[in-house]
């Protein structure tokens, strides 16, 4: 047996929870993993034995270093049996009060009857070898713990449901089926099989190149509900830009005064705004200066505004566009931006509205001083960032892996549809189809390799 298939029958224990919480769990997982369990936890009651215990059941009792010694701590121990468990092996789950030395003392008894520590992601790692997880249903798991907001963590459980594996196998289903009937009528002509027409032909490829495009294009969405998106609020001095900050941070981050170009420097802070997360910075207002540590807060903002994904471009609603406004209108052309016509509160409005809203892709109105406002400013950005529209059982694209493989997958139809429509020879077409399925096979994680399975799991938790 090499090491790897050893290492795979070796048991686990990991501590599955984070410490300081009322109750810690070490988990174990392999053959044998019940008796490394008995041999540390001990039923109140006399008469149960955890490795006799039936699957999905549990005891109370004590954690001792031997049978009549003294008691480490008191909790509840749940048992499994393969192949009804997380990782498809046996397992037992051990409950302890939450302490980080009473949860690393628990573990050190289990490492001392034969386990060894999990190695990152093992456990997941494991089910996923023992076919209770697709890879993109293991990533899922991965984004489920990661998840900042409800919508990421509805699109990370929908991956862990097997949403993207599902989307993917319907695509790969075509492709296969369309490549099997290239071959039986290229290869058994005397039989009666019916005849690979290519206007058919085009139609699979065709509609299976679209649902790849859907997937890709998910990937910016998903990518802005974990990750958040970088965002810069910038306008002229004084229109208003840290008191937004101040309400979005729902703390006073930025120094708020009359005085024009208070703020000279880049302050920064991730907020959730309704289901979408910012990386949001205030930056110096736009304005000429004669200030030298002013001019170089101008210069960063200008900056900040070329390389960020999202705009909050913020304006005084109370007086009409002034020469930095227009500046910064002509700066907005093709980007991502939200116009923020601020001061709404004020009875003067005399802003051009018309101006912004067609250098902008959104305009939105509120008084960041009072507080109004918010609930439309969060739609406009969950419409931009596409997060208004998620449909999660739908397939989403969750990592860049991920997305490698589905432009494979995706370049490969293309050399296919152009074979295709050369009048190339249909194996040529079919080569071409068999590598978009190796990209598919490798995203799902069923043609991919171990190094490959290895680098998806090195991030993972150690408990996980």
């Amino acid at each position: 047996m090499s090491r790897e298939l050893s290492r795979q029958r070796d048991i686990i224990a990991a501590i599955s929870t984070g410490s300081g919480g009322g109750v810690g769990m070490v988990r174990l997982s392999g053959p044998g993993c019940l008796q490394v369990a008995g041999r540390v936890f001990f039923p109140q009651d006399r008469e149960k034995k955890l490795p006799e215990m039936p699957g999905y059941t549990g005891a109370y009792g004590q954690f001792r270093r031997e049978p009549e010694g003294p008691a480490l701590d008191d909790g509840v121990a749940f048992v499994y049996h393969a192949p009804r468990s997380y990782t498809g092996e046996e397992m037992a789950e051990l409950c302890c009060h939450g302490g980080a030395f009473v949860m690393e003392q628990v573990l050190e008894l289990c490492l001392r009857q034969g386990a060894r520590l999990a190695e990152p992601g093992e456990f997941t790692k494991r089910a996923l070898l023992n076919g209770k997880l697709s890879l993109t249903q293991a990533e899922g798991v991965a984004d489920i713990i990661a998840a900042q907001s409800a919508q990421a963590l509805g699109a990370a459980q929908e991956a862990r449901r097997g949403a993207l594996h599902r989307a993917v196998m319907a695509v790969a289903d075509r492709l296969t089926d369309a490549a099997a009937h290239i071959s039986a009528w290229i290869d058994f002509p005397e039989e009666d099989v019916e005849e690979v027409l290519a206007e058919e032909l085009e139609d699979t490829l065709t509609a299976c190149q679209r649902e790849l495009g859907r997937l890709a294009g998910s990937y910016h969405t998903g990518k802005v509900l974990r990750e958040g998106i970088s965002t810069a609020i910038v306008g002229s001095a004084n229109v208003g830009k840290s008191t937004l900050m101040n309400l979005l941070a729902g703390e006073e981050k930025s120094i708020v005064t009359e005085v024009p170009g208070t703020t000279r420097d880049v302050i920064r802070e991730t907020v959730r705004l309704g289901e979408v997360l910012l990386d949001l910075s205030d930056t110096a207002g736009l304005r000429q200066t004669d200030d030298r540590v002013e001019m170089l807060g101008v210069s960063r903002s200008l900056e900040l505004l070329e390389r960020c994904d999202l705009i909050l471009a913020v304006f005084d609603s109370s007086r009409p566009l002034e020469a930095g406004d227009r500046q910064l209108l002509e700066k907005l052309g093709g980007r991502l931006a939200i116009g923020v016509l601020n001061k709404c509160d004020l009875p003067e409005q005399a802003a051009d509205r018309e101006a912004i809203r067609r250098h902008t892709c959104a305009l939105v109105e509120l008084s960041a001083r009072e507080g109004t406002g918010l609930p439309e400013l969060a739609q406009a950005v969950a419409e931009l960032t596409g997060a208004a529209n998620l449909d999660p059982a739908a397939g989403m694209i969750a990592n860049r892996r991920q997305l490698d493989c589905i432009l494979q997958a995706a370049r490969s139809l293309d050399e296919a549809l152009e074979t295709l429509g050369w009048g190339q020879a249909l194996d040529a077409v079919s080569v071409c189809i068999e590598e978009a399925l190796d990209g598919l096979l490798e995203l799902t994680g069923q043609r991919a390799g171990g190094e490959i399975i290895d680098r998806v799991f090195e991030n993972f938790c150690v408990g996980k």
